[in-house]
């Protein structure tokens, strides 16, 4: 059974490089949390949040999931966002999937196999839902191309229910400086792509998620016609 002593090593060296560094850093960043930014992101072990945009500890407060969920009634995430918006005050809210991501895969297996995956075909529900509300969006895709596009739309689909949360909606109606923003990680290349969704308000929403989504399927043609 493994006791763990090379990740306290790793530990022990990565804390050593950071103060060499930064000296006083740790002492200052125990004295408060003041991130700018929440990262509602995937689970998965290739995509770490403060490690894709190079920035240290402190910087980014974080909520992850399997495949980047944001659920109505999952109090997790609620309590992170009500949390990172009311106490912490971010001023940036973002949404990052990635390409390949495991939990589309699932729901694609799910809609087009009837694949059984137990307990993670219900968390993943309001995906495969998203999938057959654009069924249009994926006709006619291959299935890399199809995979690819339900990755994007889904981070589209969860900043928009980030947008529709109550703890959202009443900052905005507050004044609050508060912007929501939609991602995407290639794990192939390590970089991160903008989905054309930036909200700042209530107002911004619906035309903002429309040219999204519309941007969703603009590079989905043409990645059909590359394969």
């Amino acid at each position: 059974m493994s006791d763990l002593s090379d990740l306290l090593a790793n530990n022990r060296r990565w804390a050593g490089e950071i103060e060499r560094s930064y000296p006083g850093f740790f002492t200052q960043l125990a004295q408060q949390q003041a991130p700018q930014y929440l990262w509602i992101g995937c689970s998965d072990s290739r995509v770490p949040a403060n490690q894709i945009v190079d920035l240290l500890p402190g910087a980014i407060f974080v909520h992850r999931n399997v495949a980047n969920q944001v659920h109505h009634a999952d109090l997790n995430c609620l309590s992170v966002l009500h949390f990172a918006v009311n106490s912490l005050r971010v001023r940036d809210i973002i949404v990052c999937g990635h390409y390949r991501c495991g939990g589309v895969k699932a729901v694609l297996e799910s809609v087009l196999e009837e694949k059984d995956h137990g307990l993670l075909d219900h968390w993943l529900r309001p995906l495969a839902e998203v999938y057959h509300r654009h069924t249009e969006l994926f006709d006619g895709l291959p299935l890399p191309a199809r995979m690819d596009a339900l990755c994007e739309l889904n981070v589209i689909e969860q900043a928009e229910h980030v947008c529709s949360t109550p703890v959202v909606q009443q900052a905005w109606r507050a004044g609050q400086d508060l912007s929501v923003h939609g991602l995407i990680y290639g794990v192939e290349d390590g970089l991160l792509r903008g989905l054309d969704l930036h909200i700042n308000g209530p107002a911004a929403l619906e035309p903002r998620y429309r040219q999204a989504v519309a941007g969703v399927l603009q590079r989905a043609g043409a990645r059909a016609n590359t394969e």
